[in-house]
């Protein structure tokens, strides 16, 4: 079975991105270099973040799309490449890897879910603010500094002391 995505122009999507290596701690570690890569691709390719959360080895975030575009698919490999592109070439790779030429460093892929709805809305971003307590990172959210969850509350769409619906 070959997997089709769903694109929708000026659509919400839920992404889930993840290291190649899940035990590594990378996307903490060097988060500058990650919110540097965001930002470039953001201005050349607009989207607004709804929802973002970043965890040692793995991506949560709900973006909207401008619209007449849906496109997703070329911002997050451009997010890749960049991110890779500021780190060091010491990773394993693959002997397949190696031949085409790839870093080692993110999964080929990602989980992508089209937002069907405001329910739907408010799931997913309650998913995405609520991964650090579920990966025992944190006992309360305001202690997770890599997270749109304080923009969430200064908002006043969260109380600070929100963990989960």
């Amino acid at each position: 079975m070959q997997y089709r995505r769903n694109y929708v122009e000026g659509g919400t999507y839920f992404f889930t991105v993840n290291l190649q290596d899940r035990g590594e701690t990378l996307l903490v570690d060097r988060v500058d270099e990650l919110r540097e890569s965001v930002r470039w691709v953001k201005r050349r390719r607009p989207f607004y973040i709804d929802a973002w959360v970043v965890l040692p080895d793995h991506i949560h975030a709900v973006w909207t799309l401008p619209e007449g575009d849906a496109d997703y698919s070329s911002r997050w490999r451009e997010i890749k490449k960049r991110f890779s592109k500021a780190l060091p070439q010491d990773e394993l790779r693959s002997c397949v890897r190696e031949r085409k030429g790839e870093r080692g460093i993110w999964q080929r892929r990602f989980w992508e879910h089209t937002i069907r709805g405001d329910q739907d809305f408010r799931h997913h971003v309650d998913y995405v603010h609520y991964n650090p307590i579920k990966h025992g990172m944190v006992n309360q959210l305001k202690d997770w500094p890599f997270s749109s969850f304080h923009r969430y509350v200064v908002n006043g769409v969260y109380p600070t002391g929100w963990h989960g619906s």
